[in-house]
């Protein structure tokens, strides 16, 4: 810097200097700025992922209370139907357990009504059997009329079979049906090999397993989950 005074070289200085600082001041406004974009863009991709998971996450609660609802719905209806397939089968039940009573009282108060009954179930066995001795159980109440009965029942056996099979027809006298029955018999043949039992309770429940499908019908109307009545 020869030929230039002190004055002139302390503007160069400085004017060095300013431009220095203009330089460093623009790059760090640079670097800011980058600075800033870049945060900007790191906080919007963390916070996109953080929204996502959020969002997935609330979603499985959803979800898992949506599955719950159906479960406790499915759960509910469920107890209901159970609740109304009680009260049915209750309903159903109360009704043979009328018609038990009404045939109960047909021992009791109908005694030619249950004479032609006992000599009907004995003859049923009879040719379900068709055996040429067989030993009859018959309440103890029922005893003395059954013996009264049985020459009767043998002469329209050997009717019902057109005079192929006779038949020996001996009561059990030590063994007695329970007292509790409505009436009828139990009939064995072979020494107890074969057993036969044609009680009126035996009877009802035959007829009820039966029926039980019209019956409910009847009661309740068609069943819409049922595809076939048979």
């Amino acid at each position: 810097m020869a030929g230039m005074s002190d004055a002139d070289v302390q503007g160069q200085i400085a004017h060095m200097i300013a431009f220095i600082e203009q330089e460093a001041s623009e790059k760090v406004e640079e670097i800011e700025c980058k600075a800033e974009e870049e945060f900007n863009l790191e906080k919007g991709r963390l916070v996109a992922t953080a929204r996502a998971k959020i969002i997935e996450h609330f979603d499985k609660k959803i979800k898992q209370v949506e599955l719950q609802k159906k479960i406790q719905h499915s759960n509910l209806l469920n107890a209901s139907r159970l609740q109304v397939l009680k009260h049915k089968e209750k309903l159903v039940n109360n009704l043979f357990e009328s018609i038990s009573s009404d045939s109960a009282r047909i021992s009791q108060d109908d005694a030619q009504k249950y004479r032609k009954a006992l000599t009907d179930l004995t003859l049923q066995a009879l040719c379900r059997l068709l055996e040429p001795r067989v030993t009859v159980l018959v309440r103890q109440q029922d005893f003395q009329l059954m013996q009264s009965l049985i020459p009767g029942i043998q002469e329209s056996y050997v009717g019902l079979t057109k005079g192929k099979y006779q038949v020996d027809i001996s009561i059990d006298e030590q063994n007695f049906l329970s007292a509790d029955l409505i009436g009828g018999i139990v009939m064995t043949a072979q020494n107890g090999k074969i057993s036969i039992n044609n009680t009126l309770d035996e009877r009802l429940k035959h007829i009820g397993r039966q029926m039980q499908p019209q019956i409910r019908g009847m009661l309740f109307g068609p069943n819409p989950n049922r595809t076939f009545n048979d």
